[in-house]
């Protein structure tokens, strides 16, 4: 059973962790932004032409199953709201598997990248930048993997009620984020191919 604790601290806590999420969420956005800029201007100087190959099909793969994520997630999150504890776990376990599926489709993206005879370091600079979008992508899913996981851990551990749904909502908010942060490059780079 779930223990009773101090309902109006966790509350405050609560909204400081909300507050410090939007404004990290923030600063990644400015910083794909930032990326994003960087590469329209150095393509556009005409030293490159675009990235000049076709992305790998993992890409594609990629979004499917980051969007499927997105919806166990929601899943998860109405499972928490209803006090269903079995179906947040079974949603966020699957959730994880998804964000692993991933991070595991990129790291194979970037394998067909090399067999092409792309690397990071090479004389297309926007080519490298593909390394770099999906690298920065990438370490953001770590993060986020590791919230679903202490997500997890806590509906798990049968932490109070309270604790548990707001851990929820900041990990739906930050997952969801990531998504709408990889749709974002992967049409991009599509856009520069």
């Amino acid at each position: 059973m779930y223990m009773e604790i101090n309902k109006e601290e966790i509350f405050r806590t609560h909204r400081a962790q909300k507050f410090a999420l939007w404004l990290s969420m923030i600063g990644m956005f400015m910083l794909f932004a930032s990326l994003s800029s960087a590469f329209i201007v150095y393509t556009a100087s005409g030293v490159d032409k675009g990235i000049k190959t076709i992305l790998p099909s993992a890409f594609i793969y990629s979004t499917i199953v980051i969007v499927l994520s997105s919806v166990t997630i929601h899943f998860a999150n109405k499972a928490v709201k209803k006090e269903e504890f079995a179906k947040q776990k079974t949603f966020l376990l699957a959730t994880i598997v998804l964000g692993v599926l991933f991070f595991v489709l990129q790291l194979h993206a970037w394998s067909v990248l090399i067999d092409r005879g792309i690397y990071f370091i090479n004389t297309n600079a926007s080519q490298s930048f593909v390394y770099i979008f999906t690298g920065m992508h990438l370490a953001h899913i770590i993060g986020g993997l590791l919230v679903l996981i202490r997500c997890l851990i806590g509906v798990s551990r049968k932490i109070p009620y309270i604790r548990n749904l707001y851990r929820m909502e900041l990990a739906v908010i930050f997952w969801h984020f990531l998504d709408i942060i990889w749709i974002y490059l992967y049409v991009f780079l599509l856009l520069y191919q």
